[in-house]
Order: C-alpha cells, then sequence, then structure tokens
C-alpha cells in the first residue's frame, strides 16, 4: 500500500492577519546605523577645489566610476560643441555700441566652419569684402583689437567684451580704433587686419582650442607692427583667461604692461618678456 505524502514543513514567519506571511523582524534603525561604518572623508576633495583636472577620479575594480565616465562623455562633447557653435557677432556688436565702441565686421578666406577646419591657411586671410571694408585711413591708431571666433566661439561669446572693458580702462590715453569683430578667423588674421588699418599694434582675443576641462578658454595675442608675414616668434600670448583660470582683472594688467613694453621696445615676441608679476606690477591707466 502506497504511503501518503509527506506533510509540508510549515515557514517558522507568523502568519499575518489575512494569512500572509509576516516579514522577518529587523532591527531598529539606529542599531543598523550603529552597525556600518561611516564613510571615509575624502583626502582629494581640498585639491579639487583648485583645479578642474580630473585628480584622483576612482575606480571601480579595474575600471573607472560611472560618474568619472559619464563625467568625461560630457566634458568631451562640450568641447566638441564649442568648436562648432557659431560666433553671435550682432550680439558682440550690439554690447559694443552701448558702450561707445565703434566696430567693424570682417570675416575670412574661409568660406563655413568646415573649410575653415580642414583649411588654416584661409583662416589667416581677409577675404575680398573684408579687405574693402578695412582701406586704410589718415590716422594711426595705438592698437587695435580684434574678437576671432578662433576654435571657439563660445570662449569668444563669453569673455572678451568683458576683457576688453578692462583694458581700456587702462588704456585712457591710447588712441584705438574701431573693434574688429572676426568670423572663421586664426591669430594670423589679425597682422592683415592690423596691416590694413595702420595700427602700430593689433590685439587678437580669439577662441582656444577648447580642452576637457575648459570649452570657453580665451587667448589673447599681441602684434608690434602687424604685417602679413609675421610669426608665431614675434607675438605675446596670454592664454586660459576665464573665472576658473586667469582673471579679466590679472589678464588685462598683463597685457597693458606687454603694450607698454612693445612701445618702448619697438617690437614684440621673444625679445618682449613679461615680468608684470615679478615685478608686482598693476599699471595705473595711461
Amino acid at each position: 500500500m502506497p504511503k501518503p505524502p509527506a506533510k509540508l514543513v510549515s515557514s517558522s514567519v507568523p502568519a499575518g492577519p489575512r494569512g500572509d506571511p509576516q516579514s522577518a523582524p529587523t532591527a531598529p534603525a539606529s542599531a543598523a546605523s550603529a552597525a556600518s561604518p561611516q564613510a571615509a572623508p575624502d583626502p582629494w576633495q581640498r585639491l579639487r577645489e583648485f583645479t578642474r583636472a580630473r585628480v584622483a577620479i576612482g575606480r571601480t575594480g579595474h575600471a573607472q566610476t560611472t560618474h568619472a565616465v559619464l563625467a568625461f562623455g560630457l566634458a568631451h562633447a562640450q568641447a566638441r560643441d564649442a568648436v562648432h557653435l557659431p560666433l553671435d557677432a550682432q550680439a558682440i556688436d550690439a554690447t559694443l555700441r552701448e558702450a561707445g565702441l565703434a566696430t567693424v565686421h570682417v570675416h575670412s578666406a574661409a568660406q563655413d566652419r568646415h573649410q575653415y577646419l580642414r583649411r588654416p591657411d584661409l583662416g589667416r586671410r581677409l577675404d575680398d569684402e573684408s579687405r574693402t571694408k578695412l582701406a586704410p585711413e589718415a590716422r594711426t591708431w595705438d592698437v587695435v583689437f580684434v574678437i576671432a571666433d578662433g576654435l571657439s566661439a563660445l570662449a569668444a561669446q563669453r569673455h572678451a567684451v568683458p576683457l576688453l572693458q578692462a583694458v581700456l580702462a587702462r588704456l585712457r590715453q591710447w588712441h584705438v580704433g574701431p573693434v574688429v569683430i572676426a568670423r572663421q578667423a586664426r591669430v594670423a588674421l589679425g597682422d592683415e587686419i592690423g596691416e590694413r588699418v595702420r595700427a602700430r599694434q593689433v590685439v587678437m582675443l580669439i577662441g582656444e582650442r577648447p580642452g576637457l576641462s575648459s570649452p570657453d578658454s580665451l587667448g589673447i595675442y599681441l602684434t608690434y607692427d602687424p604685417r602679413v608675414g609675421r610669426t608665431d616668434a614675434q607675438r605675446n600670448c596670454i592664454s586660459n583667461v576665464r573665472p576658473e583660470g586667469l582673471a579679466y582683472a590679472a589678464a588685462a594688467d598683463r597685457l597693458v604692461y606687454l603694450l607698454r613694453g612693445a612701445a618702448a621696445l619697438g617690437r614684440s615676441g621673444v625679445d618682449l618678456k613679461d615680468d608684470s608679476v615679478a615685478v608686482g606690477a598693476t599699471l595705473p591707466g595711461a
């Protein structure tokens, strides 16, 4: 005769009012909190307050953390966007005119962004229409400023005007020409601009190549006696102008120091040294 099936052993968890199993009792929250160790403070946090660099990003096993990977992807996308973002020349023009400054719009020989990136040489020369706009005048300017998109229109859009205002406040006795707003421009485009308008010095305020921690870094390039054919050795450069880098006031002090030095020396570039920090130069308004 077959034996009857064995009875199932019931769970030790008591049933609830509706016959459902009740959850196992848990320890009080205070006891659980006391048992788990508190997270140790991050020793690198203090250093990160002073740099945008990726310092001690951490790891999960042999890979980066998800947060670090996503942050890197975002920074890379921002850098690419900065390269392709068009310059809003009309917005810059309106701001400058509200401040009482005359402007001239020019364009390089590069017809569009695609050609600009593939043909750097075209970004160094003016197109025919722009040459007509910059007909030489009888007078000579002490300095002409050029606001250019370069490789980061975002940088020029954000920082060129406030920097220029800080510089002009320190050059009150200088004869400053109209502000030139240049699109699809490389640094050397300033040489032809300065030569055509008879400027003793030209200053390019131009967007620098975006980095993964700085998509909006503005560069300053000063050339004395600008003319087509000048080399990079004949210029002075001040880079990383932005609130997270070199502040507007500090950049303006350095630039004015170099402008005056170039005027006294009669040239710019490798022969003109930036000793403004060493001598503690905060230059008075000229």
